[in-house]
């Protein structure tokens, strides 16, 4: 009897182990994939201040916005409650359903949408407005691809590390709160000219 019981406490602490490395499995997986990728983009929540910086930027404008690697979606709400229609893009599982959770405590899910989604899967064309918090890795081929896919009013706004060719129209904060803002038209060099017509003189 006392062996039959020592095997039954046995099988339950195996159990128990089992089914907790499982769950450590499953939550951690997400966090540490990212790191494990050619261009890692590990997510490091945005700062009070780094919104604020953000929100300055996006004065004026209008349309719609999308957060690249959006994390636990605060970029995106901050947004939402601007008057934005504003959507997340983001890889880990996890996050995304945290970021909809407080869209919906703080009242903004309609007007938001978070997706689980690799950035270099999806087109970004029917944006206005771009946020990225990206590594100095990534941002020459995500440059690249926006340049590619956005309308020339678009503006993207790059925080922590600037683009590598571009230059930003507007830049606001001090160290890793600083900001970068690109209007595409300028940088693209696609402005609208007006062309004056010289009028031809008779000799």
């Amino acid at each position: 009897e006392g062996g039959s019981r020592r095997r039954s406490w046995g099988l339950l602490v195996t159990a128990g182990v089992g089914g907790t490395l499982v769950a450590l499995y499953a939550v951690v997986t997400p966090f540490v994939t990212p790191a494990l990728r050619k261009v890692c983009l590990p997510f490091v929540p945005a700062t009070s201040t780094q919104i604020q910086n953000v929100l300055r930027m996006l004065e004026n404008r209008s349309g719609s916005l999308v957060d690249i690697g959006s994390g636990d979606g605060r970029i995106v709400i901050a947004a939402a409650k601007r008057g934005f229609k504003a959507v997340g893009y983001e890889l880990n599982p996890w996050l995304v359903w945290y970021s909809r959770y407080r869209a919906w405590r703080d009242g903004v899910h309609q007007n938001t949408k978070f997706y689980i989604s690799d950035l270099w899967k999806v087109s970004f064309s029917h944006y206005a407005n771009v946020v990225v918090f990206g590594v100095p890795q990534m941002m020459p081929q995500l440059e690249k691809k926006l340049e590619e896919e956005l309308e020339c009013n678009a503006r993207i706004i790059a925080c922590r590390f600037p683009f590598p060719c571009w230059i930003p129209d507007h830049t606001t904060g001090e160290g890793i709160d600083t900001v970068w803002a690109y209007d595409l038209k300028h940088s693209r060099g696609c402005e609208t000219k007006n062309l004056e017509i010289t009028p031809e003189i008779e000799s």
